[in-house]
């Protein structure tokens, strides 16, 4: 075959993705906790950014302006029309080559007794706001509490060594997650000296700590109330006769009769089974709605965004001039040029992102004015399809929009994903139901059960069959499990125990 040179010309069409619009996506997904660190981080390396201190209610409504500048109607273009959904595979921080026509991308400690400043007046009642600040600065952590008491025991150096490798392997629940054996290989000990040390750390409180496993953590505390007898320890190392409540093979095993097994249950029920929760660990991040929903005089929804939510940032145009009049370097003139026109992508990003939440949780909440009204019962089944579909844009766009992104309502904070549901057929072809409200059907049916009349799947489905849902078995027993809720035997196990002990 003859080898030969040719030129072809062929047309095409393909995604470019240029810095500024992966910016732009990147911010549409991000949580506004996430949003904040972000703008943070560009506050601090762009000179011409600053925040926007103006009282946002003196100036309008707080929503995004109208006008539509080039750059808006760009973004607005690239979201609406192009498919991102493999955008997050890209990476953001490569450099392109730009058109002439393009912008360039741009433990806290007790108190001394002689410090008379930690003494608060009798007569300032401290407020709510002020106490729930203090539980938070004040908070002490298991590990810090542990530690403080292990100053005061009397120890070798080496038990000492032994005893912090120990509490620094405890988890917040207050579980000692490390075998013995790795911890004696860690610290060229032997691993009866590893076990002697664990015994007297599991002396600290709280009471339980330091323990490897559900059974010794209320061996311990049982120990320490004077209950821990040989009857009770063969009830504890038998704890998954108890999570069954077989009652009869606990008193077989245990060699006393059903009272005194359901006297037992009840004993442990007052332990605690994390004793280490009882101290602070991580803080936990409060949910901050990214849009509120309210309903109008009018009986209307009415959503708008959580400005706290929103950062306003301003470019600095009169500092550019000033200094760029200033400059004399090429170098200093194009840095000062691509400052200026990522922090002017960036502002618009900013009410683009805020512009696409308002119109996708408006759209959501025109769909979904059932459940607003009535609950979960009227949850509509809903795809992300449906929705760009309504607003003209991408589903991939929605589905970053909608992510990590929460709406507060009359009905509680719901994550917008959880309006999207799948549909369920419904009886002699009449409207679908969505699966979010048939789980609800479910677990109504089951708190409502009487002991000796629990429901099982196929009692379940006849009774979903008759109220017009076409379910199957195999569907119930999935979200049943999903639910965590156990099968109808173990159920009736569960509630016949539990009115025993009742009695």
């Amino acid at each position: 075959m003859a080898l030969s040179q040719r030129l072809e010309l062929r047309q095409g069409q393909s995604l470019v993705m240029t810095p500024q619009l992966q910016q732009a996506i990147k911010l549409l997904q991000l949580s506004n906790l996430e949003l904040a660190e972000y703008v943070e981080a560009e506050l601090e390396k762009n000179p011409l950014l600053e925040r926007d201190e103006r009282d946002p209610a003196g100036s309008g409504d707080g929503q995004p302006a109208e006008e539509e500048t080039p750059l808006a109607e760009k973004l607005e273009a690239s979201l609406t029309r192009d498919d991102f959904s493999t955008a997050d595979d890209l990476d953001a921080e490569r450099t392109d080559i730009y058109s002439e026509n393009e912008e360039p991308p741009c433990r806290p400690g007790d108190a001394s007794l002689s410090d008379w400043t930690t003494l608060r007046s009798v007569s300032a009642p401290e407020s709510e706001d002020n106490a729930f600040d203090r539980s938070l600065t004040d908070a002490v952590h298991l590990k810090d509490h542990l530690s403080a008491q292990l100053a005061m025991a009397p120890l070798s150096p080496e038990q000492r060594l032994i005893a912090a490798a120990i509490i620094d392997s405890i988890d917040e629940a207050g579980y000692l997650r490390a075998p013995l054996t790795d911890l004696s290989v860690q610290l060229g000990a032997t691993e009866a000296a590893v076990a002697k040390v664990l015994a007297i750390v599991q002396g600290f409180e709280p009471t339980g700590v330091g323990a490897r496993d559900l059974g010794e953590c209320l061996a311990l505390q049982l120990r320490d109330q004077g209950r821990l007898d040989p009857v009770m320890q063969v009830f504890l190392s038998h704890l998954d006769l108890v999570a069954r409540r077989d009652t009869a093979a606990l008193c077989a095993v245990c060699g006393v009769d059903a009272e005194d097994i359901g006297d037992m249950i009840v004993e442990i029920r007052a332990l605690t089974p994390k004793p280490g929760l009882a101290f602070s660990s991580e803080p936990v991040q409060p949910v901050v709605p990214d849009v509120f929903v309210r309903e109008g005089a009018d009986g209307a929804w009415h959503v708008e965004l959580n400005s706290e939510t929103l950062p306003r940032l301003l470019v600095n145009s009169r500092y550019y001039a000033k200094v760029t009049g200033a400059a004399r370097e090429k170098d200093a003139k194009n840095y000062l040029l691509d400052c200026l026109n990522n922090a002017n992508w960036l502002v618009k990003s900013l009410d683009q992102r805020a512009r696409t939440i308002l119109k996708v949780a408006s759209e959501i909440v025109r769909q979904q004015d059932g459940f607003l009204t009535y609950g979960i019962r009227h949850l509509r089944p809903l795809n992300l399809r449906a929705i760009a579909d309504a607003i003209g844009m991408h589903e991939s766009t929605v589905s970053r929009v909608t992510s990590n992104k929460y709406i507060a309502t009359p009905r509680g904070i719901f994550e917008l994903k959880y309006f999207f549901t799948a549909a369920i057929s419904a009886v002699g072809g009449r409207e679908a139901h969505s699966a979010e409200a048939v789980r609800d059907r479910i677990r109504e049916m089951i708190e409502k059960e009487e002991p000796r009349d629990v429901l099982s799947d196929d009692r379940i489905v006849s009774l979903l069959t008759a109220d017009g849902v076409d379910i199957a078995r195999r569907t119930v027993a999935k979200y049943r499990e999903a639910m965590r809720i156990p099968s109808s035997v173990e159920r009736r196990k569960m509630k016949l125990a539990d009115a025993a002990i009742a009695r």
